[in-house]
Parts: structure tokens; C-alpha cells; sequence
């Protein structure tokens, strides 16, 4: 009787070319992190400044490596930063969802590494973060996670928002706020521009959450 195959060895073998599979690729690094020991007089400013800040520590990667090329604008653009994020009247949980959100559109593969984890450790539900990245409404999310959703997908989606939209995140955060979540979203759309025209990787052993476009 001829010798057959294992029935295990189809599973088996589709398991290894599963593990064999390339990582996924990293954007080409357009700009190179400066080395902090020999930094401009400028560009040791902005470090200071955000080691001095609510940040708490510089690091040179991401949007940072952007600013120290353009110190002038990186020191106005990390302050900026610094108060929409730790200074806000918009809760972090609501403001760092709505980062999550900006990310996804823009598929800004470093915003998103950097903004999971601190959506997660201000009570952004896992499963929430899950769908945001697969670009699907959280359906598991509360009210006013939903609320701040279905306004910056409109916003994106629009360039405006409805009278019903509005009222929903006023009534929510009341006029400063729906103000400062205004200004959270420009903000991170920048980041997400300066992240994806100069390719900003995730850093080395972390994947790229998203599929990174092929450039011409």
C-alpha cells in the first residue's frame, strides 16, 4: 500500500509558512534623529524644554525628530502639544480616543504606537482600540466615547458637522472644550502629516500597526 501523507502535515506546513512571513514594512526614514550631543543651541532648547514639561522626558522619535529640524516651529509645536494634552479640560480618555481616531485616518503608524497604550492606561477599553484600528465604530464603547466618535468621523468625513453632532459634544464638554477637541484634532492631524511625509518608524521590534503605502 503506497505511503500517504500525514493529515497533520497540511495544517502543519501552512503554520510554518505563517511563521516564515516577512514582518511588515517600515516607512523609509526621510529625516534622521539629530544626535543629542551635538545639538544647535536651538534644538537643546526644545529638548529642555520638553524634559522640563509635562512630558517629563525627550525622546528623539516621532514628530520630536521633525521638531529639532525645525527648532523655531518644533519649540511653538511642542508646547501646543503639551497643553492639549495635559492641560485640557477635555478628559484624557475622551481626547486620546480622539487621537486614536485621527491616527486611523491617517494610518500615522508612530501616533498610533504611542497613543494606544496611553488610551489604555486612561481607561480606553481594549476592545474599543481593536475596532478604532480596524475602522470600525466601537460599539462596546460608553456614551460619551461614542459621543466624541461620531464627531470627528463626521468632521473627517464632512469638513463640518451637523447641528445634532454639535449639540451631543457641547452639551458633553461645554464650549471650551468642544474648543480644545477641535484644537486636539488639528493638532494630531499635523502630527500625523509631519509622521507620514518624513516616514517615522515604530520603533525597531514593534510592528507597524497599519499597512504602509507603497511610495513612487
Amino acid at each position: 500500500m503506497p505511503k500517504t501523507s500525514s493529515p497533520r502535515s497540511g495544517p502543519k506546513s501552512s503554520k510554518s509558512s505563517k511563521a516564515s512571513k516577512p514582518p511588515a514594512k517600515q516607512p523609509a526614514q526621510r529625516l534622521a534623529a539629530p544626535d543629542l550631543d551635538r545639538l544647535l543651541a536651538e534644538q537643546q532648547a526644545v529638548v529642555d524644554a520638553i524634559n522640563a514639561g509635562p512630558r517629563g522626558r525627550f525622546v528623539n522619535q516621532g514628530p520630536f525628530v521633525a521638531f529639532l529640524h525645525a527648532p523655531a516651529f518644533g519649540m511653538l509645536a511642542q508646547k501646543l502639544g503639551g497643553h492639549l494634552r495635559f492641560n485640557s479640560s477635555v478628559p484624557s480618555r475622551l481626547s486620546e480616543l480622539a487621537i486614536l481616531c485621527t491616527a486611523q485616518y491617517w494610518k500615522a503608524q508612530f501616533e498610533w504606537y504611542a497613543h494606544a497604550r496611553i488610551a489604555l492606561k486612561h481607561g480606553v477599553k481594549e476592545e474599543t482600540i481593536r475596532d478604532l484600528r480596524a475602522g470600525r465604530a466601537p460599539r462596546s464603547a460608553p456614551r460619551d466615547e461614542m459621543v466624541i466618535y461620531a464627531f470627528v468621523k463626521e468632521l473627517y468625513a464632512t469638513r463640518r458637522v451637523s447641528n445634532t453632532t454639535y449639540a451631543r459634544v457641547h452639551k458633553l464638554l461645554g464650549d471650551a472644550g468642544v474648543v480644545e477637541l477641535v484644537g486636539i484634532l488639528g493638532y494630531y492631524v499635523m502630527i500625523s502629516m509631519t509622521l507620514n511625509v518624513f516616514g517615522m518608524p515604530v520603533p525597531e521590534g514593534d510592528p507597524p500597526p497599519f499597512k504602509e503605502p507603497a511610495r513612487a
